[in-house]
Protein backbone atom coordinates (compact mmCIF):
# COMPACT_ATOMS: atom_id res chain seq x y z
CA UNK A 1 0.00 0.00 0.00
CA UNK A 2 1.24 3.25 -0.63
CA UNK A 3 1.29 5.88 1.82
CA UNK A 4 -1.09 9.19 2.38
CA UNK A 5 -0.50 12.92 2.55
CA UNK A 6 -3.97 14.50 3.58
CA UNK A 7 -2.66 18.37 2.86
CA UNK A 8 -4.93 21.63 3.84
CA UNK A 9 -5.12 24.10 1.32
CA UNK A 10 -5.14 27.50 2.52
CA UNK A 11 -2.35 29.46 3.19
CA UNK A 12 -0.71 25.26 2.29
CA UNK A 13 -1.37 25.22 -1.07
CA UNK A 14 -2.80 28.47 -1.98
CA UNK A 15 -2.65 31.58 -0.67
CA UNK A 16 -6.07 33.33 0.68
CA UNK A 17 -5.56 36.00 3.42
CA UNK A 18 -3.99 38.93 1.57
CA UNK A 19 -6.06 38.29 -1.26
CA UNK A 20 -9.12 38.09 1.00
CA UNK A 21 -7.71 41.17 2.58
CA UNK A 22 -7.89 43.18 -0.95
CA UNK A 23 -10.83 42.21 -1.57
CA UNK A 24 -12.66 43.49 1.93
CA UNK A 25 -10.88 46.32 1.01
CA UNK A 26 -12.45 46.36 -2.53
CA UNK A 27 -15.99 45.09 -1.51
CA UNK A 28 -16.51 46.55 2.21
CA UNK A 29 -14.58 49.35 2.58
CA UNK A 30 -12.33 47.49 5.82
CA UNK A 31 -9.11 47.51 6.64
CA UNK A 32 -7.53 43.89 7.37
CA UNK A 33 -4.84 43.61 9.69
CA UNK A 34 -4.41 39.80 10.31
CA UNK A 35 -2.15 38.92 13.63
CA UNK A 36 -2.08 35.65 15.07
CA UNK A 37 -4.83 34.26 12.63
CA UNK A 38 -7.90 35.34 14.20
CA UNK A 39 -10.22 37.41 11.54
CA UNK A 40 -12.44 37.88 13.92
CA UNK A 41 -10.44 40.71 15.27
CA UNK A 42 -8.15 41.51 12.21
CA UNK A 43 -11.68 43.91 10.51
CA UNK A 44 -11.65 47.32 11.15
CA UNK A 45 -14.34 49.44 9.21
CA UNK A 46 -13.01 53.01 7.54
CA UNK A 47 -15.97 54.27 8.37
CA UNK A 48 -15.54 54.39 12.21
CA UNK A 49 -18.17 51.83 12.39
CA UNK A 50 -18.72 49.41 14.80
CA UNK A 51 -16.21 46.44 14.12
CA UNK A 52 -17.42 43.60 11.66
CA UNK A 53 -19.11 40.63 14.51
CA UNK A 54 -17.90 36.77 14.10
CA UNK A 55 -21.18 36.35 12.93
CA UNK A 56 -20.32 39.36 10.32
CA UNK A 57 -16.75 37.43 9.32
CA UNK A 58 -18.33 34.33 8.35
CA UNK A 59 -20.73 35.76 5.95
CA UNK A 60 -17.39 37.92 4.25
CA UNK A 61 -16.23 34.52 3.99
CA UNK A 62 -19.05 33.00 2.38
CA UNK A 63 -19.04 35.49 -0.45
CA UNK A 64 -15.25 34.85 -0.64
CA UNK A 65 -15.84 31.45 -1.63
CA UNK A 66 -16.26 30.63 -3.88
CA UNK A 67 -17.08 33.78 -5.41
CA UNK A 68 -13.73 35.40 -5.49
CA UNK A 69 -11.59 32.24 -5.19
CA UNK A 70 -10.25 33.29 -8.56
CA UNK A 71 -8.20 36.00 -6.34
CA UNK A 72 -5.90 33.39 -5.42
CA UNK A 73 -2.15 32.53 -5.75
CA UNK A 74 -0.04 29.65 -5.80
CA UNK A 75 2.05 29.00 -2.63
CA UNK A 76 5.61 28.76 -4.30
CA UNK A 77 6.95 25.26 -4.79
CA UNK A 78 3.42 23.51 -3.31
CA UNK A 79 3.06 22.20 -7.50
CA UNK A 80 6.87 20.67 -7.48
CA UNK A 81 6.45 18.82 -3.99
CA UNK A 82 3.23 17.59 -4.69
CA UNK A 83 4.02 15.80 -8.13
CA UNK A 84 7.12 14.77 -6.62
CA UNK A 85 5.49 13.13 -3.39
CA UNK A 86 2.90 12.03 -6.13
CA UNK A 87 5.05 9.59 -7.31
CA UNK A 88 5.00 7.31 -4.39
CA UNK A 89 2.09 8.24 -2.55
CA UNK A 90 -1.62 9.04 -2.64
CA UNK A 91 -3.01 12.84 -1.65
CA UNK A 92 -5.80 14.34 -0.68
CA UNK A 93 -6.62 17.87 -0.43
CA UNK A 94 -9.09 18.04 2.86
CA UNK A 95 -10.04 21.79 2.87
CA UNK A 96 -12.52 23.67 5.59
CA UNK A 97 -15.45 24.73 2.94
CA UNK A 98 -18.91 24.32 2.70
CA UNK A 99 -19.76 21.36 0.37
CA UNK A 100 -21.04 23.51 -2.20
CA UNK A 101 -17.46 24.66 -2.66
CA UNK A 102 -16.02 21.28 -3.56
CA UNK A 103 -16.23 21.22 -7.04
CA UNK A 104 -14.87 25.32 -7.28
CA UNK A 105 -12.30 24.10 -5.29
CA UNK A 106 -11.47 20.99 -7.49
CA UNK A 107 -11.57 23.27 -10.35
CA UNK A 108 -9.25 26.00 -8.55
CA UNK A 109 -6.48 23.81 -8.13
CA UNK A 110 -6.52 21.92 -11.56
CA UNK A 111 -5.80 25.63 -12.67
CA UNK A 112 -2.81 25.42 -10.97
CA UNK A 113 -1.87 21.79 -12.18
CA UNK A 114 -2.95 19.88 -9.11
CA UNK A 115 -5.10 17.26 -9.34
CA UNK A 116 -5.78 15.59 -6.66
CA UNK A 117 -8.72 14.37 -4.48
CA UNK A 118 -10.42 17.05 -2.90
CA UNK A 119 -12.64 16.75 0.38
CA UNK A 120 -14.92 19.14 2.06
CA UNK A 121 -14.93 19.72 5.77
CA UNK A 122 -16.14 21.69 8.59
CA UNK A 123 -14.84 21.41 12.18
CA UNK A 124 -12.04 19.65 13.51
CA UNK A 125 -10.10 17.22 10.70
CA UNK A 126 -9.42 14.86 13.34
CA UNK A 127 -12.23 12.96 12.35
CA UNK A 128 -12.08 12.86 8.57
CA UNK A 129 -8.82 12.27 8.59
CA UNK A 130 -9.19 9.10 10.70
CA UNK A 131 -12.11 8.10 8.05
CA UNK A 132 -9.49 8.37 5.48
CA UNK A 133 -6.48 6.73 7.23
CA UNK A 134 -8.97 3.51 7.46
CA UNK A 135 -9.98 4.11 3.80
CA UNK A 136 -6.49 3.89 2.56
CA UNK A 137 -5.12 1.78 4.74
CA UNK A 138 -2.00 3.35 4.34
CA UNK A 139 1.00 2.16 6.60
CA UNK A 140 2.40 5.86 7.27
CA UNK A 141 0.06 8.96 6.51
CA UNK A 142 0.95 12.62 6.92
CA UNK A 143 -0.99 15.81 7.68
CA UNK A 144 -0.30 19.40 6.63
CA UNK A 145 -2.26 22.25 7.89
CA UNK A 146 -1.75 26.07 9.36
CA UNK A 147 -3.96 26.09 12.19
CA UNK A 148 -2.71 24.53 15.05
CA UNK A 149 -6.71 23.48 16.23
CA UNK A 150 -6.40 21.06 13.18
CA UNK A 151 -3.22 19.60 14.86
CA UNK A 152 -4.73 19.02 18.03
CA UNK A 153 -8.38 17.73 16.44
CA UNK A 154 -5.68 14.73 14.49
CA UNK A 155 -3.24 13.99 17.23
CA UNK A 156 -7.19 13.45 19.34
CA UNK A 157 -8.39 11.24 16.89
CA UNK A 158 -5.77 9.85 14.45
CA UNK A 159 -2.50 9.77 16.90
CA UNK A 160 -0.51 7.49 14.15
CA UNK A 161 -0.70 10.12 11.55
CA UNK A 162 2.49 12.90 11.42
CA UNK A 163 1.65 16.28 11.18
CA UNK A 164 3.43 18.57 9.99
CA UNK A 165 2.71 22.72 10.45
CA UNK A 166 3.05 25.02 7.40
CA UNK A 167 1.66 28.73 7.42
CA UNK A 168 2.52 29.71 4.05
CA UNK A 169 1.98 33.32 4.42
CA UNK A 170 4.78 35.17 5.95
CA UNK A 171 2.84 37.94 7.16
CA UNK A 172 1.56 35.21 9.38
CA UNK A 173 4.51 33.26 9.82
CA UNK A 174 6.42 35.33 11.53
CA UNK A 175 3.81 35.44 14.64
CA UNK A 176 2.00 32.18 14.55
CA UNK A 177 3.85 29.41 17.04
CA UNK A 178 4.19 26.15 16.13
CA UNK A 179 1.42 24.32 16.98
CA UNK A 180 1.94 22.54 20.08
CA UNK A 181 0.54 19.28 18.79
CA UNK A 182 2.65 18.67 15.39
CA UNK A 183 5.41 16.89 15.02
CA UNK A 184 7.26 19.76 12.97
CA UNK A 185 6.92 23.46 11.59
CA UNK A 186 8.46 24.04 8.45
CA UNK A 187 7.00 27.02 5.90
CA UNK A 188 8.60 25.86 2.76
CA UNK A 189 7.34 23.46 0.16
CA UNK A 190 10.52 22.61 -0.67
CA UNK A 191 11.70 21.27 2.97
CA UNK A 192 8.52 19.94 3.65
CA UNK A 193 8.89 17.60 1.19
CA UNK A 194 12.00 15.91 2.32
CA UNK A 195 10.48 16.12 5.33
CA UNK A 196 7.07 14.41 4.01
CA UNK A 197 9.12 11.71 2.02
CA UNK A 198 11.92 10.60 5.06
CA UNK A 199 8.39 9.69 6.81
CA UNK A 200 7.34 7.66 3.99
CA UNK A 201 9.88 5.84 3.82
CA UNK A 202 10.46 5.03 6.93
CA UNK A 203 7.13 3.62 6.63
CA UNK A 204 6.37 3.34 10.72
CA UNK A 205 3.50 5.07 12.19
CA UNK A 206 4.27 8.75 14.08
CA UNK A 207 3.46 6.86 17.90
CA UNK A 208 5.75 3.89 16.97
Amino acid sequence: MRPLLISDCDEVLLHMVKHFGVWLDQRHDIDFQIQHGDFSTAMTRRDGGPPPTREDMWAMLGEFFPGEMHRQTLVPHAVEALERLAQVADIVILTNLQDECRQPRIEQLAKFGIEHRVECNQGGKGTPVSRLVEEYGSPVTVFVDDLAVHHESVAKHAPGVHRLHMVSEPTLAVSVPKAPEAHARIDDWREAADWIAARFEAGLPADA
